[in-house]
């Protein structure tokens, strides 16, 4: 009976996805009846914004919190529509951002029933330090940068047995006054909510008092991460308030208060659970342009209250019954009769209707390499998509600031600005926890949209598509320059992964523009494409392909300032770095067993070894030397420039900036730049494409094989003819080639079964991520599912953490430790 409520609950609050956004005719509007009063309006511009722009948020569930150069980054990206499984989502984008926001990395990931698996790479040459992972839908570019998900990451040097040194110099501070919905009244007795932060922008405690007006000084103090909350009345807009505060270290700072003022209108909301307490708090009882007023409550851009006051007639309050609304934040708002808000409030609604996971069997063995089994239990809906990670609990440090799928979807993901811990205000729903909740509502804005343009038909520009599948388009034009007029492109589509292929043909319109759209393929299509007119076949044509966002995406901007994450704790990151340095010499001693495994064959022919790439293109001083090789002739990557792809791969080597002009430099200097052996600089390599390049070879300091190499050097090959990978198939005649990428191919997690023997077993076992499943399968008829794995050589603790998701849009965690 408990959980047919919560589908209920969450069943209140179902969107339908308009076929507008499916289809992308964006401008077609929602037939709405004509407003019958001032108020009506502003529900049928929420309710048109609602239909044609629904709100799409990502979240991923990492294997751990913290990673070491040479280790992989594991995840699962969780994509919902208006609080739904995005089971109609096709395309995620993730991106590995260093600290000066340059792209280290980044992939395309395919989503399948509104779940994407996904793996990086880190090299062990991967610089230490701070990262960002940022993960997107082309849908959501259109809005807010805001509201992309966005989690920082720290990468250690695992060769550097301790924690890099911390900032030892005397921290600043800052703090906030925020009056409860958003204006500072004459009169009446005023709610203040504050939060002082570090200049790290991390909550600090503080004390003191504020002074003003003709009462006394009120002392204040923070409840919770640096938040809390006061009273007090101005008598008029003439009283100044201060607030002296002082914090744990002993620095004193001085801050004025907003000012008063005695027109306009505040709003307060007290938050009893199953009812939401609101009263409007007119500026003055004279205003009479205030009579009038409405309020519009709001959750996921789907109005769920609204109520008209009558001010001349006492009518300034009422309540909202949220026993019926699912767990998340609602925004109330309070409108005059211009139809402007006058005041905001956001409450959060918090209900025991989270996805019920817990273990129903364990069956642990912390001997070396020995078997463990798990029995997850899970609830009883139709479908639920859930990942799974066991770490070792003792030397993989545990990020106590780091998100989970719950405070994402439902906290974080709606608000502006940033929310430490947000996890812990899911712990429980004691008055405590729930106390310091409200303070997130009053210290943080909710801007998705905004009133104002929304109800003047203000909508975003979309300039980019809900993606359904991979889209390639283009133009086609004659040698006189013409576009080839009502032709078709045909092609021949083939894909080296699994040596497939397919014929396939895109109709030409009268502008020469040709598009082909829901293509689904891993890696890389070899498309072999000719041009013909209805008449003719074999039009000499020339064909432009459009690009990409994501293939000319260079240096992102993020909305906010990347925070240097807390001090981890020192016995545990000893540990850690100790096993990701094992791991790493394990995984190069299995990598060369194989290549070992893979020449010794007593009973074959010698074979001549084949000439290497770099033994072919690299001459003279040029050859040889002591630095990286990079041999582009063996993979297909995707980066916008050879700069952009060998950020953070050379240790030492730094390169920052806009990638297309970017700053070198190499123990304090600019390594010499050489092309096909030619010297050569930055703005000639940034123009060349990393689809012609061969070769780059990086010399570190000095580098003797020209001028100017004391800092080292970076040598760059292009294609040769028997390296091109662009060069068409022989057999295919009259065609030319376009390579596209597809989405990335994901690796396989690597588990170890000991109940078989193996060679590879003889190896020491350094695994400190010892069981990861991005799509654990589900028994549908007893709900549960069964996780098994094997132990390394050394581990006694188990973190076991579980995220996921139901088909109504439900999220859950746990996390526990055996």
């Amino acid at each position: 009976m408990q959980l047919h409520n919560k589908k209920k609950m969450r069943r209140h609050l179902k969107w339908m996805i308009p076929v507008t956004l499916l289809t992308g005719v964006m401008s077609a509007l929602a037939i709405l009846p004509p407003p019958t009063d001032w108020s009506d309006r502003l529900v049928q511009a929420l309710q048109q914004f609602n239909t044609r722009y629904p709100q799409e948020k990502v979240y991923l569930h990492l294997d751990k919190d913290y990673y070491a150069a040479g280790e992989t980054i594991w995840f699962k990206g969780y994509v919902t529509l208006q609080g739904l499984p995005a089971v109609q989502a096709t395309n995620l984008y993730v991106e590995l951002l260093d600290k000066n926001n340059n792209i280290v990395q980044k992939k395309l990931f395919a989503i399948g029933n509104a779940g994407a698996p996904g793996n990086f790479d880190l090299p062990e040459t991967q610089k230490a330090g701070i990262y960002q992972l940022r993960a997107y839908t082309s849908w959501m570019l259109n809005f807010d940068p805001a509201f992309t998900y966005s989690r920082t990451i720290e990468i250690f040097d695992p060769a550097k047995k301790t924690q890099p040194a911390s900032d030892t110099t005397a921290q600043d501070f800052s703090v906030q006054f925020f009056p409860e919905g958003g204006n500072f009244i004459t009169g009446q007795a005023n709610l203040v909510a504050f939060k002082a932060i570090d200049n790290n922008g991390y909550p600090i405690e503080v004390t003191g008092s504020v002074k003003g007006g003709k009462g006394a000084a009120v002392a204040i103090k923070t409840l919770h991460d640096g938040m809390g909350t006061f009273e007090v009345t101005p008598g008029s807009t003439q009283d100044a308030f201060q607030a002296v505060v002082k914090s744990a270290k002993g620095q004193s700072k001085t801050i004025t208060l907003p000012a008063a003022q005695s027109t306009g209108a505040s709003l307060k909301v007290y938050n009893k659970g199953a009812r939401i307490f609101y009263q409007a708090v007119p500026g003055s009882d004279n205003d009479t342009s205030l009579n009038e007023l409405v309020v519009i409550a709001q959750m996921g851009q789907q109005m769920v209250y609204k109520a008209s006051l009558d001010v001349s007639e006492g009518r300034i309050s009422g309540f909202i019954p949220a026993d019926r609304l699912p767990s998340g934040i609602l925004q109330v708002t309070l409108f005059g009769k211009n139809g402007l808000p006058l005041a905001e409030r956001l409450a959060f609604i918090r209900k025991n209707d989270l996805m019920p996971l817990d273990v129903l069997e364990s069956d642990v063995h912390r001997e070396p390499r020995a078997k463990s089994t798990f029995e997850l239990r899970l609830p009883d809906t139709l479908q639920s998509s859930i990942s799974v990670s066991i770490t070792d609990a003792d030397a993989v440090p545990a990020d106590k600031n780091a998100a989970s799928i719950v405070s994402t979807f439902l906290l974080t993901s709606d608000i502006k600005g940033y929310v430490y811990n947000p996890n812990w205000y899911f712990r429980d729903e004691d008055p405590a926890t729930l106390q310091a909740l409200d303070l997130v509502m009053m210290t943080n804005g909710w801007r998705r949209f905004s009133w104002e343009k929304i109800a003047s038909n203000e909508f975003p520009e979309i300039k980019f598509p809900y993606e359904q599948g991979l889209l390639m388009k283009g133009i086609a034009t004659l040698p006189t320059g013409r576009p080839l007029v009502n032709g078709k492109l045909d092609m021949i589509i083939k894909l080296p992964l699994d040596s497939s292929s397919m014929f396939a043909s895109a109709p030409i319109n009268e502008k020469g523009e040709f598009s082909m759209a829901n293509m689904v393929f891993p890696d890389t299509a070899y498309i072999y494409y000719q041009g013909n007119d209805l008449v003719k076949k074999g039009v000499d044509v020339s064909v432009k392909f459009d690009s990409h966002f994501f293939d000319r995406a260079t240096q992102v901007k993020i909305p906010y300032p990347l925070r240097v994450p807390p001090a981890v704790d020192n016995t545990a990151l000893k540990l850690f770095l100790a096993g990701a340095s094992e791991s790493n010499k394990v995984n190069r001693a299995i990598n060369n067993k194989t290549v070992y495994l893979q020449e010794v064959n007593v009973n074959a022919k010698k074979i001549k070894p084949v000439e290497t790439t770099e033994q072919r293109y690299a001459s003279g001083m040029f050859s040889g030397g002591d630095g990286y090789t990079f041999d582009l002739t063996k993979e297909t990557p995707t980066s916008y420039n050879i700069f952009q792809y060998l950020q953070s791969k050379v240790a030492g080597l730094n390169i920052t900036g806009d990638m297309s002009n970017p700053s070198l430099s190499w123990r304090g200097g600019k390594p010499g730049l050489y092309l096909n052996e030619m010297q050569s600089d930055v703005s000639m390599l940034s123009t060349l494409s990393i689809n012609d390049i061969a070769l780059i070879k990086v010399f570190r300091p000095p580098f003797m094989g020209g001028f100017g190499g004391a800092n080292g050097a970076i040598a760059v090959y292009t294609k040769k003819g028997g390296d091109n990978a662009a060069t068409p198939d022989p057999s295919i005649k009259g065609f030319q080639l376009y390579k596209k990428a597809g989405y990335s191919v994901v690796k396989q997690f690597y588990t170890p079964d000991y109940s078989v023997k193996k060679e590879v077993h003889a190896l020491p076992d350094r695994r400190l991520t010892l069981y990861w499943n991005p799509n654990v399968a589900i028994d549908t008829l007893t709900h549960t599912a069964k996780v098994e794995f094997y132990n390394n050589d050394f581990s006694k603790r188990f973190r076991l953490v579980v995220e996921g998701i139901t088909d109504e849009g439900t999220v859950g965690r746990l996390e526990q430790e055996y």
